[in-house]
């Protein structure tokens, strides 16, 4: 299947990717990929302990069970793991508590190459079929490239706020399913 980038000038095909439950070993590669500094910027600028990613993984495959989607891994065309996107409730108790939403991280090497696009479009397809009406995207207002894959997905700027652990601008993006 071939994609395209959505409101981009040039229509590139993106890369072809592939979404499956977390697996035990995911905890591993996701705490390899995610081991760079800029990875890790705009989630606390430090690699989280292996023992995050293996409660995370575990919760995703409890989201999954329950829900029908979740943080998903995302494998790029060779089945080499490269990050992960999905969605999930809304964690904390701000913001748009109760909503679902969609989010990615990749390993630094894959950035660039339309492989969050590629992933998030199937993401939106998955909680579609699961029935979620609408999906938010949490975004710090500093973070251009993610900002720019909810532009490509469609999303449009809901509410701009103050995070309140950083004190941060963020922008909170909607899109109607």
């Amino acid at each position: 299947m071939i994609t395209r980038l959505k409101g981009c000038p040039v229509n590139r095909a993106l890369p072809a990717v592939r979404l499956r439950v977390p697996t035990d070993e995911d905890a591993v590669a996701w705490h390899r990929v995610f081991d760079h500094p800029d990875v890790m910027e705009f989630h606390g600028g430090r690699p989280a302990e292996l023992s995050v990613y293996e409660e995370l993984t575990a919760r995703q495959r409890r989201h999954d069970a329950e829900r029908g989607f979740c943080l998903w891994t995302v494998l790029d065309d060779s089945d080499r793991v490269i990050g992960f996107t999905g969605a999930q409730p809304w964690p904390q108790d701000w913001g748009p508590k109760g909503e679902i939403e969609i989010g990615w991280r990749l390993g630094r090497e894959f950035w660039g190459q339309g492989y969050v696009t590629a992933a998030a479009e199937l993401t939106l397809e998955r909680v579609r079929a699961a029935g979620v009406p609408s999906v938010v995207a949490m975004v710090l207002a500093r973070n251009t490239r993610s900002i720019a894959v909810t532009k490509r997905l469609g999303m449009k700027l809901d509410e701009v706020f103050t995070t309140p652990s950083r004190a941060e601008e963020g922008h909170c993006y909607r899109l109607v399913l």
